[in-house]
């Protein structure tokens, strides 16, 4: 089975519930950019889907989020790039090695307000391990085999997360709970 993501493969290393942030640094070997979290991760997970950054050979991402005032570009600004501007989630990537730093949503959204991030990206450990596993069914979309979808599956439920084929029950809710509100129904 191809891997996972190597955060995943070998078992989780449990977080420190009073983690206080730190640096993500891109893949250059100099002058790399610099993002300076000022909090833990929270809802850290495995991402199935196809415009989230994996590292080489990985089936996932693993993403999180902090709120848009804790994270700060602190070197190396000018090596970001946007992915893609018509999307949900504006991703910021090293223009030099392809990493992607940050991503924020700039238009009405539930999540607006949070900036998702790769703590992987760090060399300080602490940060909360993945929670779940969302958006499974979508590594099919990317050329994994359909029969082999029971083995990833296990993999995750081996390490004790529960797969979706979208976000949580939890972030579903806050989803329709912000559309409610929208068009007035709650």
């Amino acid at each position: 089975m191809p891997s996972i993501h190597p955060l995943i493969d070998n078992g989780l290393t449990k977080g420190d519930p009073n983690f206080s942030g730190g640096d993500l640094y891109c893949h250059c070997p100099s002058d790399k950019v610099k993002v300076t979290l000022k909090s833990n991760v929270a809802h850290n997970h495995a991402c199935g889907c196809s415009k989230c950054w994996k590292p080489a050979g990985s089936l996932f991402s693993i993403v999180g989020v902090v709120p848009r005032d804790a994270l700060a570009v602190t070197a190396n600004p000018q090596k970001l790039i946007t992915v893609d501007n018509t999307a949900s989630i504006i991703r910021n990537a090293c223009k030099d090695c392809g990493v992607h730093l940050f991503g924020r949503i700039e238009k009405d959204h539930p999540f607006k307000g949070l900036d998702f991030v790769h703590a992987e990206l760090s060399d300080t450990k602490g940060w909360q391990e993945p929670q779940f596993a969302g958006f499974v069914s979508s590594i099919i979309e990317q050329g994994y085999r359909p029969e082999g979808m029971g083995e990833v599956r296990g993999k995750f439920r081996e390490n004790g997360l529960e797969t979706y084929d979208v976000l949580s029950p939890a972030l579903m809710d806050l989803i329709a709970t912000h559309t409610a509100k929208a068009s007035g129904q709650v």
